[in-house]
């Protein structure tokens, strides 16, 4: 089923997709749950703790009553920012704060979850790290609502958009002062690995004389390997390529 939709209600003795998705949704509003599409007993105690909570009729059963509050946040990411006289770069940051607000993070493993899912087109697991998924897919949310094209394409991999970036004269490598200076709230850092690989990729929320604020995904404010999220970071300026937006 479509991630914000409900085909049909699901209860105990359900084993489907459908059912991994509303464990995970659980999971996310802190009424954790195995993740393993078998609506079971653990799932119901689940179901009706949240539905409580949200003062719905206590069933045990998701129906779109209960689905709707379940699944918010993927909705609230999704609206519509009014534009304002700012440009691209301005409403970029702005809608990546929205999707900060909503707390994006992995579930149920690696790579895993409704969040991963919809900034990597559906994919999931390991083999997905979602950094460029995230920046790129909120790019592309800010350029849609002013009609205009992305000036980097919505993809997976840092070394792609890095290397497209470099083509398309829009990548930035700052070596002096003046250079570093340029660096506006908007635009995209690279994390170098080599001259021409990459090993992450996030937004710049605002600059400071030698600081950036960002917000990423597949992070965490901490920087350890725990808890992989949508965050907010302060990183050094220097010592980063630069997507310009």
């Amino acid at each position: 089923m479509p991630e914000t939709q409900l085909n049909q209600p699901l209860k105990k003795g359900d084993h489907s997709g459908d059912v991994k998705i509303v464990q995970e949704w659980l999971t996310f509003h802190g009424f954790g749950t195995a993740v393993d599409s078998e609506f079971g007993p653990a799932t119901e105690l689940c179901v009706r703790n949240f539905q409580t909570k949200y003062s719905l009729l206590s069933t045990g059963i998701v129906d779109m009553q209960t689905f709707s509050p379940l699944v918010s946040p993927l909705v609230t990411v999704q609206k519509r920012i009014t534009p304002a006289a700012d440009g691209l770069g301005a409403l970029f940051v702005k809608y990546a704060q929205q999707h900060l607000m909503q707390k994006p993070l992995e579930i149920g493993g690696e790579n895993c979850g409704p969040w991963v899912r919809l900034y990597m087109a559906g994919n999931e697991g390991a083999q997905w790290p979602w950094c460029a998924g995230f920046a790129t897919w909120v790019l592309r949310q800010a350029a849609q609502t002013l009609g205009v094209m992305a000036p980097h394409p919505y993809a997976f991999g840092c070394d792609y958009l890095g290397g497209k970036a470099e083509s398309a004269g829009t990548l930035l490598r700052p070596k002096t002062p003046a250079e570093l200076a340029s660096v506006k709230p908007g635009y995209m850092f690279l994390i170098p690995k080599t001259t021409n690989t990459w090993l992450h990729i996030g937004i710049v929320e605002s600059v400071a004389t030698d600081t950036i604020t960002t917000i990423e995904g597949n992070t965490n404010e901490n920087g350890s390997a725990e808890g992989y999220e949508v965050a907010r970071r302060t990183r050094s300026l220097a010592n980063k390529d630069y997507l310009i937006v």
